[in-house]
């Protein structure tokens, strides 16, 4: 395996059509998710006075949390359908792979305990609210009880449709899956399908507000970010209220025609001006993006479907293999571009040609 694509062909090998399309899929006609690999086209690294990559230290910390690397595993669902060892295995290999901090996805399909057991690195964990503030309470208390060291809110993905969902259940005529993970998956869609209107919009996500935030923080000890920021106004009220930033338009899965993350980046951390971490997701494939990333000045990169794409050919293993592989890229642009330490990363190691 030479880079993460080569994992990619094995995870498409695997699994059906619909659960790679599961992965895969974009909102609408994909063209956000498209323009999150192009924007990284748009962003030349600096040449600089190179140095060997053994000298090259990029370790950090965020809330405590101490990384080798300013790499995280982003929160992602159902991971039984990728492998019957499901977050557990994902927890396994993020930690094999230089203690790599993984955000565990809401209501995972491994219960919680057995996923921090699963590994020695630390664990984060992101949560779909619901409306009611104290009806959060039992799972929140349970994650920091597992040992999460920070909360992420997701606010994004509010309205979301899925053309190749509508084409794998239509248009192939693949099957049902007959086991127990495939009867949970079923159920999952079908309570998913009822919820939504007849515009397609799922009415489950958009009651979402500051003040309700503000309620559930009251459950929460630990640090709390918001995932789904894409605008300088949002993160200016993140930093007003003591919360993390992650810029993430969800991998092209939140709205189509909407901005990539590293487009708005640079606004962003212009706004937050280090009052509070900056961390950002949606279209890293290789160690040279989180690179570009990280010259913008975002603190940390969340690594999504390349993730998942490792467990589902190899399980824990392949989780550490691609994490591996985007650390060794990280370190060998770090080094070509003349820059020994996470600190040594700054703009000018970049030009940008935004459009």
């Amino acid at each position: 395996m030479r880079d993460v694509w080569d994992v990619e062909a094995v995870f498409a090998a695997n699994l059906p059509r619909k659960l790679f399309d599961y992965t895969a899929r974009g909102d609408g006609t994909e063209w956000t998710m498209r323009r999150n690999r192009e924007a990284f086209d748009w962003v030349d690294v600096v040449p600089g006075r190179a140095c060997a990559p053994g000298h090259v230290d990029l370790a950090t910390q965020i809330y405590g949390t101490k990384m080798q690397y300013p790499i995280m595993l982003a929160p992602t669902a159902r991971h039984w359908g990728l492998h019957p060892d499901g977050e557990a295995g994902t927890h396994r290999g993020a930690s094999a792979a230089a203690q790599t901090p993984y955000i565990v996805a809401n209501e995972p399909n491994v219960p919680l305990p057995e996923v921090a057991a699963a590994g020695g690195g630390p664990l984060w964990y992101q949560m779909y609210g619901t409306e009611d503030p104290e009806a959060n309470r039992p799972m929140l208390e349970l994650a920091q009880a597992s040992g999460c060291r920070a909360v992420v809110i997701t606010v994004d993905q509010q309205a979301s449709a899925y053309p190749r969902s509508l084409q794998d259940k239509n248009l192939r005529g693949e099957p049902l899956p007959t086991s127990e993970i495939g009867a949970a998956a079923r159920k999952i869609d079908a309570v998913a399908a009822a919820r939504l209107t007849r515009y397609g919009m799922d009415l489950s996500r958009l009651w979402y507000t500051w003040e309700w935030l503000e309620q559930v923080r009251k459950h929460v000890q630990v640090p709390i970010l918001v995932k789904g920021i894409l605008t300088g106004e949002d993160a200016q009220i993140c930093v007003g209220r003591g919360l993390g930033v992650i810029v993430s338009n969800h991998g092209g899965r939140s709205l189509d025609y909407g901005p990539t993350a590293l487009e708005v980046l640079p606004e962003i951390v212009e706004v937050v001006r280090g009052r509070v971490p900056v961390l950002i997701d949606s279209g890293f494939r290789r160690g040279s993006d989180v690179f570009k990333a990280l010259a913008l000045g975002a603190d940390a990169v969340c690594i999504g479907r390349v993730a998942r794409w490792g467990l589902g050919a190899f399980g824990a293993p392949g989780v550490q293999r691609v994490l591996e592989i985007l650390q060794e890229e990280l370190v060998q642009t770090a080094a070509a571009a003349g820059c020994a330490s996470l600190a040594s990363i700054k703009r000018n190691a970049v030009k940008t040609h935004f459009t």
